[in-house]
């Protein structure tokens, strides 16, 4: 049964992660009163991009092309490590959060090579900035997954989000509201959404993910783009565990409140991207550095 669960979670997350973007689109649309795309234009725009043929540079190396790969790779890994709603992910050992946070890195790392092996200086100032502020958004998440982990006593990510329940809440409400919150400045910054980063904007001085891919063509970004919301997934799955830890005692319902908590946190992006406009390129260490210094007041209350 547990495996079983454990198959409908990644199936869930492979078949239900480019849903998020249409629902944070829709929400966009509705706040600035049109009607919006299809909550199901992302999966038409991956369907196109698998039709057509990919374009190589002639100064491109085999690092271009290895670059999506790697990517989609290491976010379906992902996608099989991380637990939601009390179902323990596919992939589940002492300690897995390090390998979750190395997944990321290595995705990032690629990305970067593949824009760098363009040879492009534009491409390259949107990877010196993107890894900029992968730097400073990483402490942040491993820093709450600590506090989760000495919360719980668990170590491995499928323990540790088992473990918490409403009655986590009362024993220890602020301590999970600070990672909560950081979490979701996380999230933001590790999906280049608003106030970090705008997934629309084509204003050269202000792009930072999107500059990186805009020489990848056909099933390349095809690749890109379901990896991104894998991975918007899985970061969003990490925060709904946190702030929504319902334990009814059946998983299915479990089950049923975390997509709901994904929906819900899909809206709130939406909500957020529709609300507030992006801070400048020299305030976004300055947020990060906050997320950080938040999950390090969690450990510190914790520890008391």
């Amino acid at each position: 049964t547990m495996l079983f669960l454990s198959l409908t979670n990644v199936v869930l997350a492979l078949l239900a992660a480019p849903l998020l973007l249409g629902v944070v689109n829709r929400t966009k649309a509705f706040f600035a009163g049109r009607r919006g795309q299809p909550l199901l234009q992302a999966y038409y725009d991956l369907a196109k991009l698998l039709r057509k043929d990919a374009v190589y540079s002639r100064t491109t190396t085999w690092v271009f092309r290895a670059g999506p790969v790697v990517g989609l790779a290491c976010a379906l890994t992902a996608a099989a490590l991380a637990p939601l709603g009390g179902t323990r992910g596919l992939i589940a050992f002492p300690c897995d959060l390090i390998l979750l946070a190395y997944l990321f890195g290595v995705m990032r790392f690629f990305t970067v090579a593949a824009a760098l092996d363009t040879g492009s200086s534009f491409e390259g100032m949107g990877a010196s900035r993107e890894v900029q502020f992968s730097a400073l958004a990483e402490p942040a998440l491993l820093l709450g997954l600590a506090v989760v982990a000495r919360l719980t006593g668990e170590l491995s990510l499928s323990g540790m989000f088992a473990a918490l329940s409403p009655a986590a809440y009362a024993a220890s409400g602020p301590v999970l509201a600070l990672v909560g919150v950081s979490f979701l400045v996380v999230v933001l910054a590790e999906n280049s959404r608003i106030p970090v980063d705008d997934p629309n904007t084509h204003l050269e001085l202000t792009m930072i993910h999107e500059v990186m891919v805009l020489d990848h063509g056909g099933p390349d970004f095809a690749f890109i783009l379901y990896g991104a919301a894998l991975k918007l997934w899985v970061l969003g799955s990490l925060l709904v565990n946190v702030v929504l830890p319902v334990r009814t005692g059946s998983a299915a319902l479990d089950l049923a409140a975390a997509l709901a908590g994904m929906l819900c946190l899909a809206v709130l992006v939406g909500v957020i991207e529709s609300c507030m406009a992006r801070v400048r390129l020299l305030r976004v260490p300055q947020l990060l550095v906050g997320a950080v210094v938040v999950s390090g007041l969690a450990f510190v209350l914790l520890l008391r």
